[in-house]
């Protein structure tokens, strides 16, 4: 790795005070001038189809770094729940799935719609998923960092016990992806949505599918762009997809993909590692100050009375899920925005933001 956490901070200009990131993630400077140059060559008619093949490709490559697997493993897509309902829609009859209560809905609701088809669906709390897994269990499917508290999944448990029971784990990273180092060839698949913790537009998502469960996923969105080659596979038959997790890709939205290389490169020069520690270093710092225990997370959920009016009136930009205010902390935050958040969240004072 070789760009620390100061020199990364640099490419920012989120203002201080911005702790939304498990909303959305704020982009590094490269992103939006690589970005820009794109729409201005598109606006002088200089843009073809095939030009962006490379980028993808670099998109692709700069994922699978980050998560430990090969670029082969990684398919695209543009949002996560179509993803994961590409496993869901290729689950047999009556299968059996363990999820978590409360979990994201696009975790869940891609599985919940075929119970039409006798699939049981088994809801338990975080901490239970393990112990629900059993001989009669199908899939797991669960997020490793909850979106509305920040808790994290035990992955160890629940790869063990999917692993003893002959049962497939399907993994969203979502909210964990960009701080939490994942090895994701632990799972069979993970699901990532990039616009958060990788800094990267809307419309890219990322899935990793291993190899043990690669032939048993039917690929319903196949398009030109899963084609074994994708510049020979634009018009008619036979089926001729790729043979790797490539064949799962849907066509992709070419300017986002500009703005993610940048991106996902800055985040592996800085190295997970490295965020991790600043990042739920940071989030420490507000829990201690609050008198609250440390944790694992770079995501702070704090219960208190009109705790979100005050941090928005204090200029700080949080959120609110499942009635209580999330911080979220990324490399471009440092300690001046933790000590701010738990100076007005300890006392309630409102003033001007650092």
């Amino acid at each position: 790795m070789d760009l620390d956490i100061d020199d990364a901070r640099l490419e920012f200009a989120a203002p201080p005070g911005y702790l939304d990131t498990a909303s959305v993630g704020v982009p590094p400077a490269s992103t939006v001038t690589a970005m820009r140059r794109a729409l201005e060559e598109w606006q002088r008619g200089e843009t073809r189809p095939q030009d962006y093949d490379p980028v993808v490709a670099a998109g692709r490559a700069a994922f699978a770094r980050l998560v430990g697997v090969a670029d082969a493993d990684v398919a695209i897509g543009s949002q996560g729940s179509v993803l994961v309902g590409l496993v869901a829609s290729s689950l047999p009859d009556r299968s059996r799935v363990v999820v978590v209560d409360g979990d994201f809905t696009s975790v869940l609701f891609p599985f919940l719609v075929h119970r039409s088809r006798g699939v049981e669906i088994v809801s338990v709390p975080l901490d239970r998923v393990a112990d629900a897994v059993d001989a009669r269990t199908t899939l797991v499917a669960c997020s490793a960092v909850q979106s509305a508290t920040g808790a994290l999944a035990d992955l160890d448990a629940i790869a063990a016990a999917a692993h003893h029971h002959g049962a497939y784990t399907l993994i969203d990273i979502t909210q964990a992806c960009g701080w939490l180092p994942i090895e994701a060839s632990r799972f069979d698949v993970t699901v990532c949505s990039a616009y958060k913790w990788l800094l990267s537009p809307r419309g890219i998502a990322f899935m990793t599918v291993g190899p043990a469960i690669l032939d048993h996923v039917t690929p319903h969105a196949a398009g030109w762009y899963a084609g074994a080659d994708v510049w020979s596979s634009i018009y008619g038959g036979p089926l001729r997809l790729a043979t790797s997790a490539r064949r799962l890709d849907v066509s992709p939205a070419w300017f986002c993909w500009v703005g993610a290389v940048s991106a996902l490169q800055l985040l592996g020069r800085v190295g997970v590692e490295a965020i991790h520690a600043h990042n739920v270093g940071l989030a420490d710092r507000v829990r201690r100050h609050l008198g609250l225990a440390a944790g694992r997370s770079a995501i702070v959920r704090v219960e208190s009375p009109g705790a979100a009016a005050r941090l928005e009136a204090a200029g700080i930009r949080a959120s609110t899920r499942a009635g209580a205010a999330r911080l979220s902390f990324h490399l471009y935050n440092d300690e001046r925005d933790a000590d701010r958040a738990a100076e007005v969240l300890s006392t309630g004072i409102v003033s001007g933001c650092r």
